[in-house]
């Protein structure tokens, strides 16, 4: 039928087909895969580079061993860093990635392309963060450029109620185990309270 000779390729034919159009017809094809995942994913532009960011901000540093204390806050440095140590009161800025025990990524300073300001030391925020970034009882300080992992006990996150609730929904689950990747990026010096 004609229709069936308007698809089918000689093999004369075949043999003449230049690099150039293998690579485009390649490349199309690539091209539609990828428009399809972020249809399905529904995701705009600048989503899928933010969540790109934070995949290789965070998933493509190497592991490392948690170490345990006391109060049972988990931590290991991926990277030491080279600046100075956090002055409790003082304004901060930290780049992070949070998930949840199974790995669910819930919050990332990645995905808002601007690193958090918090006061440090000062109960802004949950415990574990002030003592992994801080130090004390075991834990060493992170000095600014250090990349540090924290698993956060119940205990020293949000306890046992559910946080992070809009309009009834809960982000966080009651007695939640937390898992930061914390990126200390600088400290505001003369800002303590």
């Amino acid at each position: 039928s004609s229709s069936s000779s308007s698809f089918s390729v000689s093999h004369e034919n075949n043999a003449n087909v230049s690099l150039k159009s293998k690579f485009c017809t390649k490349r199309l094809f690539d091209l539609g895969i990828g428009i399809l995942a972020a249809s399905i994913m529904a995701l705009t532009p600048s989503e899928a580079d933010a969540t790109r960011v934070e995949y290789y901000a965070t998933v493509g540093e190497p592991s490392c061993e948690l170490n345990y204390v006391r109060s049972g806050l988990g931590y290991c440095d991926v990277f030491v860093g080279f600046g100075v140590e956090a002055p409790r009161g003082e304004l901060i800025d930290v780049h992070y990635t949070a998930r949840f025990g199974d790995g669910t990524v819930f919050d990332s300073s990645y995905k808002r392309a601007r690193p958090l300001t918090m006061r440090i030391g000062m109960g802004k925020v949950i415990k574990g963060l002030d003592q992994g970034i801080l130090g004390g009882e075991g834990v060493p300080p992170m000095l600014v450029g250090g990349i540090r992992k924290l698993q956060i006990p119940p205990a020293l996150a949000y306890g046992p109620e559910p946080a992070g609730c809009f309009s009834g929904d809960c982000n966080i689950p009651a007695n939640a185990t937390l898992v930061y990747d914390i990126k200390f990026v600088r400290i505001y010096s003369g800002n303590r309270k």
